[in-house]
């Protein structure tokens, strides 16, 4: 009789284009995504958290760079024939969710929303199909100061997570505008459709492709370092000049620009539409004092979604950092949105304009990193060292004690003392201290029979003790002791000193990293 075959085990391996996130992932992200909230709240912005999943025909064929909707998208059909897909944005599931609760809103509905987005395309470096976004719309109004406000706020955001004024620019332009320059180009009507998307497209990958990248794109096509190719706009030269003329209408000032516009779109009536729309929001912005310090005008922001009807903003981050070649680079875009106003059409057939603006929360997270403006190691919790295992109830007494605990009585706000027992094999006591060295730990509470009958535990500082095996002598260790006896009763009260003492000399640190 043949053996069964044995069930082959799987690879403990993250599916390609997804990530794990850990420890300090999770709570910097935590830590920016509470300082952006409290700005939209601030601007009057309600939260919303819709569903992570949505029909296909919800999301509509919107994605960027493909033509189906189930193309891009991790779908699936169910036993009933309807096709389900793991949202793209957060935009598209906005429109569902406005146009099915609208008798119940307020109009307008200003929401933010926070969460994953999946899409299934090709992964690369630093290019994940799970990623985080973080967005704010409102539905309902075609107000150009709608606009205005999110860029408005998008500043503000950037500078509430620590992105100082000089480190970033918010560039604004229209596809209105770039609608009539297509429209002098011979691009208009219903059967240039799919040109008019590849030319969006190639534009917005100007940063990345550089002008003769997209100048291949608005031609017969372009083919990437690994081999793949991209079908082009097939626009003859004529016709792509007057396109990367577009692109290259930026001046030095505002009304220089928006002069250039209007030439462009000269004899179109939808192109001049746009850039009026453009004057009216720059001059929003200027007298609510945001100039172009800040925000510009830029006629190569177009963002690449095919729902964009106006307005179209991006925010990019200015200052230098080393890509994984090594070489100095722009940080470049953190943020994009802009004016849909025919999205919950697809479901009211109505108008219903709106407007919004999307974080990219793992590059902006990033960006705080690499310029030291977020904590990139969180401090663990204080650990209490078992040296008995029979007086278990003794050591959860300590640690209980400590959880109770606030780390400032004066400022109750701070939360708790963050603290555990050591659950492992305790026979080896350098394991422990290794394991609260792996867990980035500040205090090590210690407590042995002798401590036990004395009424005592010896509190050990990590951190000091990590600093004095970098550099310190014999006559340091001699000179500033590490560890300390104390009362059992008075165990928080030390802690809570040692810790107070690590939080000021992190202050400084960071004061000087910046």
């Amino acid at each position: 009789m043949a053996k069964p075959k044995k069930t082959p085990r799987p690879t403990a391996q993250t599916p390609k284009g997804f990530r794990d996130y850990f420890g300090t992932d999770v709570t910097d992200r935590a830590e920016m995504l509470q300082k952006i909230a409290g700005v939209y709240h601030r601007y009057g912005f309600d939260a919303l958290e819709s569903s992570a999943v949505e029909t296909v025909e919800a999301l509509g064929k919107f994605l960027p760079d493909v033509d189906r909707p189930n193309e891009g998208v991790f779908a699936w059909q169910e036993e009933d024939g309807d096709w389900l897909a793991l949202r793209y944005d957060m935009t598209a599931p906005l429109a569902r969710v406005y146009a099915q609760h609208r008798n119940d809103l307020p109009n307008p509905y200003r929401r933010y929303t926070m969460g994953p987005v999946w899409r299934n395309e090709k992964p690369g470096p630093g290019r994940f199909r799970q990623f985080y976004q973080c967005d704010a719309d409102t539905v309902g109004t075609a107000s150009m100061a709608a606009d205005a406000e999110i860029c408005a706020m998008l500043s503000d955001t950037l500078e509430a997570v620590g992105i100082q004024s000089e480190d970033y620019v918010i560039r604004i332009n229209n596809r209105k505008v770039l609608n009539g320059v297509m429209e002098v180009a011979g691009l208009a009507g219903d059967d240039k459709e799919a040109e008019r998307g590849i030319v969006l497209r190639a534009i917005d990958k100007l940063d990345r492709l550089g002008p003769d990248g997209v100048r291949a794109l608005l031609g017969e096509g372009r083919k990437d370092e690994s081999g793949d190719y991209t079908k082009g706009a097939g626009l003859g030269e004529a016709e792509a000049d007057i396109v990367m003329g577009f692109m290259d209408a930026k001046r030095d000032t505002g009304p220089d620009t928006v002069a250039r516009l209007s030439e462009l779109v000269q004899g179109s009536d939808i192109g001049a539409k746009g850039v009026a729309e453009l004057e009216e929001i720059a001059a929003l912005l200027d007298a609510a004092g945001y100039g172009p310090d800040r925000i510009v005008i830029d006629p190569s922001v177009v963002r690449g979604l095919g729902y964009y009807t106006g307005p179209v903003y991006e925010a990019e981050l200015t200052f230098d950092v080393q890509n994984e070649k090594g070489q100095t680079v722009q940080f470049g875009s953190v943020a994009g949105g802009g004016r849909y106003d025919d999205l919950v059409k697809r479901f009211t057939g109505q108008e219903v304009p709106a407007t919004g603006v999307s974080i990219g929360v793992d590059r902006l997270l990033a960006a705080l990193r690499a310029t030291n403006r977020i904590g990139t190691t969180e401090q663990g919790p204080v650990v209490v060292t078992v040296m008995d295992r029979d007086r278990m109830a003794d050591y959860q007494r300590l640690v209980a004690l400590l959880r109770e605990a606030d780390l400032d009585p004066d400022n109750p706000s701070l939360g708790k003392i963050r603290a555990e027992v050591f659950l492992g094999n305790p026979r080896n006591f350098g394991n422990q201290l290794k394991y609260a060295d792996k867990r980035n730990s500040p205090v090590a509470i210690i407590a042995g029979d002798d401590e036990w009958e004395r009424g005592v535990v010896q509190i050990k500082d990590l951190v000091l003790g990590a600093e004095l095996a970098q550099t310190a002598t014999q006559e340091e260790w001699k000179e500033r002791p590490q560890q300390e006896e104390v009362a059992e009763c008075d165990m928080v009260e030390a802690v809570r000193r040692l810790l107070q003492k690590h939080a000021e000399h992190r202050q400084v640190m960071d004061k000087l990293n910046q």
